[in-house]
């Protein structure tokens, strides 16, 4: 795992894990995969040079540094319901992070129920793959990335 949740000073749940994600929807994969191999769509989807998503070879180069990551971890500020679609459940957070900036982030869980955990007070931390993108630069001239959440756990207890 990504996220060293050992190391927190609260106890955090591991609420999301894209592998596991993966496992039960395959189709995922498949569909990114195509985009990625098509050739008709030059400007859409993952570049693929560090492995097709979700491949053995694309994990790898998430654990051997290829493909960077970001992680972010902070205290719950606000958790509310983003989005046109309704629903009866929050999918965003507001994260004040050390520096004292507030960061919002979609909320990622494997199983429904455990979105509840997402209060305020407490700590959320997640990890993205940035995986480069086909169409570059990216509009102000850096790596174009697609930011793909991996790993996302929530405090057990508030830590403030």
């Amino acid at each position: 795992m990504l996220l060293k949740l050992e190391n927190s000073k609260v106890p955090m749940k591991m609420v999301y894990l894209l592998s596991e994600k993966l496992k039960k929807n395959p189709e995922k994969a498949a569909l990114t995969q195509a985009l990625t191999l098509d050739k008709t769509k030059p400007k859409m989807g993952l570049k693929g040079t560090n492995g097709l998503f979700g491949t053995k070879e694309w994990w790898n180069s998430i654990e051997q540094g290829r493909i960077p990551l970001l992680f972010i971890s902070g205290i719950i500020k606000k958790a509310y319901v983003a989005g046109q679609d309704p629903s009866n459940f929050n999918n965003t957070v507001d994260l004040l992070l050390e520096d004292g900036t507030i960061q919002s982030v979609g909320i990622y869980t494997n199983k429904k129920e455990d979105s509840k955990l997402f209060k305020i007070g407490y700590r959320a931390s997640i990890v993205y793959a940035l995986d480069e993108m086909k169409l570059q630069p990216d509009f102000d001239g850096k790596i174009n990335r697609s930011k793909t959440a991996l790993e996302m756990a929530v405090s057990l207890e508030p830590v403030e």
